[in-house]
């Protein structure tokens, strides 16, 4: 049997490095968990970390998640919830079946001007979306489209603002696809379309995985788009939702942890579940050959 690998010296400050890195990004959130599971009074004084030293002398609650979810105070949550699944599913896959096709077309087909509108595209990614948000409230308001509120517009405006990165990042990848695959394809008769589908999709799974990854969590976490374009009402998102606990005068600041909470379940969900392919789409290109 071989032996285990051992850590060789030189990686051992790596090693110390990356568990400080570790530690500090994990005490927020588990000073976040702690104090959402703890009464209003005990937040207001005393810190989370003495209910971490002494568990059994401090009071614990879930009246704050129940709350939350319920809207017993929390504005309803749980509505909220699916609000954001119907919001980030659609507005994940639209842009991606989209830039993957426009991804083709810039790999392997040949055609006027590709390069000079792959710049555009990728210089679009350096204008920020914020200046788009004026006309895009007149076109997709009453004046004009007049879907403003709907969950319609809040798709389209994601797939605009997030196929550039998409495109950019599949093209990249499939740049580095063998060409001998795709001409033997062409010898045997293999249209675009097939070739596309049978070929370069599923050699392309761990790209497309990653920024899959990568737009459901921005969807998610959004809250330009979706509150000046589905409003706080009841098509609001969760994170819409969770800026809404804090009222003007402050109260309400006891379930914000609670909240925030229910509202990273599902990123986590997916990150987790598609972890070995968002590491597969990162690294996969970086070398080529």
């Amino acid at each position: 049997m071989s032996e285990a690998p051992s850590i060789k010296p030189r990686n051992i400050p790596a090693w110390i490095i990356m568990i400080l890195l570790v530690v500090l990004w994990s005490i927020p959130t588990i000073g976040l968990l702690i104090t959402s599971f703890r009464p209003v009074d005990d937040q207001v004084s005393t810190g989370w970390w003495t209910a971490l030293f002494n568990p059994f002398g401090s009071g614990w609650t879930i009246e704050n998640y129940r709350d939350v979810l319920s809207g017993g105070g929390g504005g309803g949550m749980a509505n909220s919830f699916l609000n954001s699944i119907v919001v980030a599913i659609p507005a994940t896959i639209l842009p991606l079946m989209f830039a993957a096709f426009a991804a083709y077309a810039f790999t392997f087909m040949r055609f006027p001007g590709r390069d000079v509108l792959f710049i555009v595209i990728v210089a679009v990614m350096v204008v920020p979306i914020q200046v788009a948000f004026v006309p895009m409230l007149d076109l997709l308001g009453p004046n004009n489209l007049n879907i403003n509120g709907q969950y319609l517009a809040v798709w389209i405006l994601h797939t605009g603002f997030g196929m550039p990165l998409a495109i950019y990042t599949l093209r990249n990848y499939m740049a580095t696809l063998p060409n001998s695959v795709i001409e033997s394809a062409k010898i045997d008769g293999a249209t675009h379309f097939q070739t596309f589908w049978r070929l370069i999709v599923p050699m392309s799974v761990p790209a497309i995985a990653a920024f899959g990854i990568l737009q459901f969590i921005w969807v998610w976490n959004d809250l330009l788009i979706a509150l000046l374009f589905l409003g706080s009402g009841e098509n609001a998102t969760v994170i819409v939702t969770l800026q809404g606990l804090l009222g003007t005068q402050g109260q309400g600041f006891e379930l914000l942890p609670a909240g925030a909470f229910v509202s990273i379940a599902v990123p986590m969900l997916v990150f987790f579940g598609l972890q070995r392919f968002f590491v597969r789409g990162l690294t996969a290109g970086a070398v080529k050959g």
